[in-house]
C-alpha cells in the first residue's frame, strides 16, 4: 500500500517534468536586442570562470553542511544540496529569470513573459545589465546565485525534512521569494535600487533571505528529536567543503563586477582578506574562553567572513574588510552561543552564519561603501540599508513560514519519528555514505 501510494506521490511531477521537456521543443525568439555591441573576450572568459566556480560552491556547501550532520544523514544532507543544481537551472530558464530580470512591474517584479523559456535571451550584450558579455552569459552567473540560496537553507531544517516536501519548498521558495528579492536589489528599476541600496554580489539576496528562511523553517518544522546528539560526521568534509565555497566564493564576488577589471581585483582581495580575518577571530576568541581551537570553528568562521563581505566586495577597501570579517565573526560568534541556548533548532546554525553574518554586512557596506557611506558624511545610503533590511526581513521571514504552509499544506513536511531516529538516508534515499560505517 506504501509503495502504490509513493507511486501517486511522484506520477504528478514526473508528468509535470515530461510536459516541459516536450515544450522546451517549441522554437521561441532569441532577438539580439543589440546587433551593434561586440563583446569584450576578456569579460566573457572571466565571467565564463566565474560562473563556473558560483556552481561549485553548492557541492562545496553539500560537503561542508555533511560533515557536520550525524551519520544517519549524510547522504540526504549532500543530496538536499545538489538537487538545487537541478530544480533550480530548470525553473531560472522557464521563469525564474524573468521573474528576477523581466520588464519590470511596479519595481516589486519582473514580467514573467519577458524571458520566457530564455526568450530574448541572446548571445550579445543586453546594455540595461552589463555591456560587454553576451546577456545569456549574465543569465547563467545569476542562476548560480539562485541555485545556492535555497541550499543555503536546507542547514536550517536538516535531519528532519522529506525530501519530496523540500523539492516543492524549493520551487516555491525560488519564485516566489528569490526572484522578486533579485529584482528589488539588481534590476535597475528595482525598488531598492532605486533607494540606493547596495548590494555588490548578494548578501541581501543571498544571505539575509537563506538565513530568515532557515530560521522560519526551523520554528515551523520543530525541534528534532534527538537534538544535541552526537558529533559532526567527517571534519575532513566540513574543511574540504570550506576550501571549495573559499575558491568558489572568488567568482561569487570578483564575477560580480561582470568585467576583468580593477573592480573585480578589488573585491577577490576584499573576499580573502574578509574570510581570513573572521577565520582567525573566530578561532582566537575559542582560546580566549579557555576552548581548544577547532577545525570546525575555524571552517565556520570562514565562511561568516565570506558571507558579510559579499554586500561590500566591490565598495570598500583592504582595511575595511578586515574590520568587516573581525566584526562579523564576533557577532555571528555571540548569536551561535544564543543560539545554543534557545529552543530553535537550526540544525548547522544557517540564521546565526548566513543570516547574521549577511545583515552585518549589509550594514557596514551602508557604514563604509565608496563616497556614499556613512563615514563620508552621507547618512542617506545607510539609512535606506537600515529601511531595506527591516522590509527584507519581513518578506523573507513571513513569506517563508507561509511557503512551508503551503508546502506542508500539500506534502507533509516532516517525517516521522521512526524515520528519523532510523535517518533520513535509509528512509528517505534507500542509500548509506558507506558500508563500513564503523569508521566514522
Amino acid at each position: 500500500m506504501n509503495e502504490k501510494k509513493s507511486k501517486r506521490r511522484y506520477i504528478v511531477p514526473f508528468i509535470a517534468m515530461s510536459i516541459i521537456a516536450f515544450l522546451a521543443l517549441i522554437p521561441v525568439s532569441h532577438n539580439e536586442l543589440a546587433q551593434n555591441i561586440k563583446i569584450d573576450n576578456a569579460d566573457t572568459a572571466w565571467i565564463l570562470i566565474a560562473s563556473a566556480l558560483v556552481l561549485l560552491m553548492t557541492p562545496g556547501l553539500a560537503f561542508f553542511y555533511g560533515g557536520m550532520v550525524r551519520y544517519k544523514n549524510l547522504v540526504s544532507t549532500l543530496l538536499q544540496s545538489f538537487i538545487t543544481l537541478g530544480i533550480v537551472s530548470v525553473i531560472w530558464i522557464i521563469v525564474g529569470f524573468s521573474l528576477a530580470f523581466g520588464d519590470d512591474i511596479g519595481g516589486i517584479i519582473g514580467n514573467p513573459f519577458t524571458f520566457l523559456m530564455f526568450k530574448n535571451v541572446g548571445l550579445t550584450p543586453n546594455t540595461a545589465f552589463a555591456t560587454t558579455i553576451p546577456f545569456a552569459l549574465f543569465a547563467v552567473f545569476q542562476l548560480k546565485f539562485a541555485i545556492i540560496t535555497p541550499a543555503l537553507i536546507t542547514g536550517g531544517i536538516a535531519e528532519r525534512i522529506r525530501f519530496s516536501s523540500l523539492m516543492l519548498f524549493i520551487i516555491l521558495f525560488t519564485l516566489f521569494i528569490y526572484a522578486p528579492l533579485a529584482h528589488w536589489t539588481w534590476h535597475p528599476d528595482g525598488f531598492l535600487r532605486k533607494w540606493g541600496v547596495l548590494d555588490f554580489a548578494g548578501g541581501t539576496v543571498v544571505h539575509i533571505s537563506a538565513g530568515f528562511a532557515a530560521l522560519s523553517g526551523a520554528m515551523f518544522l520543530g525541534k528534532r528529536n534527538d537534538a544535541g546528539e552526537g558529533n559532526p560526521t567527517n571534519i575532513p568534509y566540513i574543511l574540504l567543503g570550506t576550501g571549495l565555497l573559499w575558491f568558489g566564493w572568488f567568482g561569487f564576488n570578483a564575477g560580480s563586477a561582470l568585467a576583468a577589471n580593477g573592480l573585480a581585483v578589488s573585491a577577490f582581495i576584499n573576499t580573502n582578506i574578509a574570510s581570513a580575518t573572521a577565520m582567525l577571530t573566530w578561532i582566537l576568541t575559542d582560546g580566549a574562553r579557555g576552548k581548544k581551537r577547532s577545525a570546525t570553528g575555524a571552517a565556520v568562521g570562514a565562511v561568516v567572513g565570506l558571507v558579510a563581505i559579499t554586500p561590500s566586495a566591490g565598495f570598500v577597501t583592504v582595511g575595511q574588510s578586515i574590520f568587516i570579517g573581525f566584526t562579523a565573526s564576533l557577532v555571528s560568534y555571540s548569536a551561535v552561543r544564543l543560539k545554543s541556548r534557545s529552543s530553535i533548532d537550526d540544525t548547522l546554525d544557517v540564521f546565526p552564519c548566513h543570516g547574521i553574518g549577511g545583515i552585518v554586512g549589509m550594514l557596514l557596506t551602508g557604514v563604509f561603501a565608496d563616497k556614499v557611506g556613512l563615514i563620508y558624511g552621507e547618512p542617506t545610503t545607510f539609512l535606506y540599508h537600515l529601511l531595506a533590511l527591516g522590509i527584507v526581513s519581513i518578506f523573507t521571514f513571513g513569506g517563508s513560514f507561509m511557503l512551508y504552509k503551503l508546502t506542508n499544506f500539500i506534502l507533509p513536511m516532516r517525517v516521522t519519528e521512526l524515520q528519523e531516529h532510523r535517518g533520513l538516508d535509509i528512509t528517505q534515499h534507500g542509500e548509506v555514505a558507506t558500508d563500513i560505517p564503523s569508521c566514522y
